[in-house]
């Protein structure tokens, strides 16, 4: 069987979450207006474990840092940082990271009546469509992208 190499237009660096200490960081208890602000309210600050309010299942989480430019519609940008469980079922329409013939990349998952597809989020990119010659992998589904604001 040949293997021929799929550009998906994606490359991802992967590391492991470190648990080793909390992370507690004062959150605003009443929110943050994104329209008209608010009249001062009392400003009661809560605490907020980033650790625990983004992974669900530590012993199955990884981060991936995003290199390239085919999820950009999606939200997901070059240097974007990923959340991914890897307990986490995948499903049509979920944001997966993928391993396809010897790289990972993230995607759209597409279940259709011919087959699986990974569905890129800009145009410049075309479906990569799995079939048996693939050696193909769901790694993990996307639960959180992280970036600065642009």
């Amino acid at each position: 069987m040949h293997l021929s190499r799929i550009h998906t237009g994606t490359v991802l660096d992967c590391y492991t979450p470190d648990f080793s200490t909390p992370l507690p960081l004062p959150i605003a208890g009443s929110g943050v207006s994104a329209g008209f602000p608010s009249p001062a309210e009392d400003h009661e600050e809560l605490v907020l474990d980033l650790n625990k309010a983004l992974i669900k299942h530590p012993a199955a989480t990884f981060y991936a840092r995003v290199k390239g430019s085919s999820m950009v519609d999606a939200g997901i940008e070059d240097g974007d940082l990923l959340v991914i469980d890897k307990a986490i079922e995948p499903k049509d329409g979920a944001v997966a990271v993928c391993f396809i013939d010897g790289e990972f990349t993230v995607k759209r998952i597409a279940l259709r009546d011919d087959g699986l597809y990974l569905i890129p989020a800009n145009p410049a990119f075309n479906p990569v469509r799995i079939t048996e010659e693939n050696e193909f992998l769901v790694w993990g589904i996307v639960t959180y992208v992280i970036h600065q604001p642009r």
